[in-house]
């Protein structure tokens, strides 16, 4: 039970807090049409964030709602992966950081279709539909702006330097994923990383950028161990909630 619930969370946590992400760029894309797309991009993770902490709550048993899981949660109970929580720097920072994104989420729910589990076998399916659509929205912008003006591809590979340590939290296994995996409800994280990575190398190529070679990473997400940024987006994300507990909206 303690090891569903978790791996729940951590669903449901990495789409919650890139939802804030995304949400604090609204209005701030190159033109309207990409600011609608950056906004139904953050509703479609909406839904997958909203399910996921509703059935958690259920899960949990201690009367707790989703609401309560999304903004009653200290920071080391927050079990979303580390990439998300990074600020948009600037309009490749939020490209590279979605399309990185992007594709965990597509090979995750590709293979999560499969799970025992009926509860998340169905919300990979719906989410697989949506995820194409933002892996290849971001594909294609990352190409757009990595073979596009001098600056652009710039401040890509700057973001792509600056992003890609924060990308090998997804495929660090924390005890639930070893063992939701092995009860036939998880994934293999390893067959997600080598077709994630397949896909990232592709695109990262025909964008005329490269990763890092170093192989420096940092994890810890899913353990509850965060970057700084999350304390701010935390504080923000549950004023209201702290200030008006009682409140109904």
């Amino acid at each position: 039970m303690e090891a569903r619930l978790k791996y729940y969370l951590q669903i449901a946590d990495t789409a919650l807090i890139l939802i804030h992400r995304l949400g604090e760029y609204s209005s701030c894309g190159p033109f309207l049409e990409e600011d609608l797309a950056t906004t139904n991009v953050a509703l479609d993770l909406l839904g997958i964030a909203e399910s996921m902490l509703n059935q958690s709550a259920i899960l949990e048993g201690k009367g707790r709602t989703g609401d309560d899981l999304a903004y009653r949660r200290e920071e080391k109970d927050y079990l979303n992966c580390l990439l998300v929580e990074q600020p948009n720097v600037d309009f490749a920072h939020v490209i590279v950081r979605q399309f990185f994104s992007d594709a965990f989420h597509f090979y995750f729910f590709t293979e999560l279709v499969n799970s025992k589990d009926s509860f998340l076998s169905a919300i990979a399916v719906k989410s697989l539909k949506e995820t194409t659509y933002h892996l290849r929205r971001s594909s294609e912008w990352m190409i757009r702006l990595g073979t596009g003006t001098r600056e652009a591809n710039t401040r890509t590979q700057r973001a792509v330097n600056s992003l890609w340590k924060y990308t090998n939290d997804f495929f660090l296994p924390s005890a639930c994923d070893l063992e939701m995996f092995q009860l036939g409800y998880g994934v293999n994280l390893e067959s997600v990383q080598l077709n994630y990575l397949q896909k990232v190398k592709e695109i990262v190529y025909m964008s005329h950028l490269n990763l890092p070679e170093n192989g420096f990473s940092i994890g810890g997400g899913k353990q509850g161990t965060h970057t700084e940024h999350l304390g701010y987006i935390l504080a923000e994300m549950q004023y209201l909630p702290s200030k008006y507990p009682d409140a109904v909206w």
